[in-house]
């Protein structure tokens, strides 16, 4: 009977052994330290939460591999979920680009413009070896005013195979997106008419 036992225990932990290993990718990850700020920023940003397709809302990468067909990558894995990984790597570009702060859920000072970016991601495309796409629809609104500037960003990346450059294409697609937007910031916080 000990003999059984072990030589189960024995099997299992190979089974264990011989499984792949993990892979967990970032998009905020290499986009740079932020700018220091001496004083206080002339404006600052709102980010809320991002929202991706439902599709893609998971930690697995969501690969296309052909017509209509996807893959769930269960060894490749997103630090966290899509919304959050590309909420947090725009909220790091434009806040750099624009040398301000990202104030969402924290007080401001007193009368202190905050211009709010909403974002919803309708396509976020995972090709390995062909592209990386993320197609988002975004909104900016000083906080406090009716105006809304309203506009779409699509962004494709040429990746050459494997993850971590399909990994690095979101990367590029969410850094072209985030300067659409700081321009529309900059624009508007400038008391000049923006557009898209």
């Amino acid at each position: 009977m000990m003999r059984v036992i072990l030589s189960a225990a024995v099997v299992l932990m190979a089974g264990c052994a011989s499984a792949p290993p993990e892979h967990f990718y970032s998009l905020s990850s290499g986009m740079g330290a932020p700018h220091a700020t001496q004083s206080a920023p002339a404006y600052y940003i709102e980010l809320p939460a991002v929202t991706v397709p439902q599709q893609v809302a998971r930690n697995q990468l969501v690969v296309t591999t052909g017509a209509g067909r996807v893959d769930l990558l269960e060894q490749e894995r997103w630090v966290s979920p899509p919304s959050s990984e590309i909420g947090l790597a725009l909220s790091l570009a434009i806040s750099n680009e624009l040398g301000t702060i990202d104030v969402f859920r924290t007080p401001t000072p007193d009368k202190a413009p905050v211009y709010r970016i909403s974002t919803n991601v309708q396509r976020f495309e995972s090709a390995p070896g062909q592209y990386a796409l993320i197609d988002a629809v975004w909104s900016v609104r000083l906080v406090g005013s009716t105006q809304v500037l309203t506009c779409r960003s699509v962004a494709q990346e040429t990746v050459s195979a494997g993850y971590d450059e399909l990994v690095a294409g979101h990367r590029r697609a969410v850094i072209r997106i985030s300067t659409d937007i700081a321009k529309a910031v900059r624009t508007l916080a400038s008391g000049a008419k923006a557009g898209c």
